[in-house]
């Protein structure tokens, strides 16, 4: 279970380190919205628990970030609106980012990273000069590089969450999604994440795919 009031400090800190300390209203009924969005029912994988993994891996990778606490911020934010059976969760998670930012003072600019490194989410294909998509995005995608029971908890919560869709079609919406991050060139972008994940991502990418691929027609 998530420790609720470290995530509350966690979220403090990150937005003092936005907006500086002591300017503008009360943050907490901000992170308690927010924690309140990450522990809807509709959700068994984009949970509190990854909201706190991801700011875990962007600590991890903090020293790439141009500013990691405007990645911090973008991590609250990247899956904050959060409905399977929509497409436009990213667009919308962005948003909401520029609408409560603005109300809670953080400057012009680091709102519009923080809905720029949400909306970087769809793809997780940042530029190579782009630091804090980098580390946003290699956060975001370090369960790939997770053990083998921890892989498989994760694709079963993933399952879950697409419980309405039928099964050859989740299969096949779920197949296209794998093969369009083996064909980026690196899963990884920081030397952290390519050094320490990057292979082990793979290959648990590549199991996945494998297991969702029907198998072959014998041969006659």
């Amino acid at each position: 279970m998530a420790d609720l009031d470290a995530l509350r400090s966690r979220w403090t800190r990150a937005l003092e380190g936005a907006r500086g300390p002591g300017t503008g209203p009360d943050p907490l009924p901000y992170a308690d919205n927010l924690i309140a969005r990450w522990q809807e029912p509709q959700r068994h994988y984009h949970t509190l628990t990854h909201l706190t993994t991801v700011l875990d891996h962007v600590d991890v990778l903090e020293k790439y970030a141009g500013d990691a606490d405007t990645v911090r911020l973008a991590a609250w934010f990247h899956d904050a609106v959060y409905l399977p059976d929509r497409s436009e969760n990213e667009e919308r998670s962005a948003r909401l980012a520029e609408r409560a930012l603005t109300e809670i003072g953080v400057p012009d600019a680091k709102i519009a990273e923080v809905a720029r490194l949400v909306r970087l989410t769809v793809g997780h294909d940042p530029a190579d000069d782009d630091r804090d998509g980098q580390v946003l995005c290699d956060a975001d995608l370090a369960i790939l590089a997770a053990s083998p029971s921890a892989y498989a908890t994760y694709t079963a919560a993933v399952r879950e969450e697409y419980h309405f869709v039928p099964n050859d079609a989740f299969r096949a919406g779920r197949a296209a999604i794998l093969r369009q991050l083996l064909v980026l060139p690196r899963l990884f972008r920081t030397p952290y994440g390519a050094a320490e994940w990057e292979a082990t991502a793979r290959y648990n990418v590549r199991s996945e795919l494998e297991l969702l691929s029907p198998p072959a027609d014998p041969a006659p």
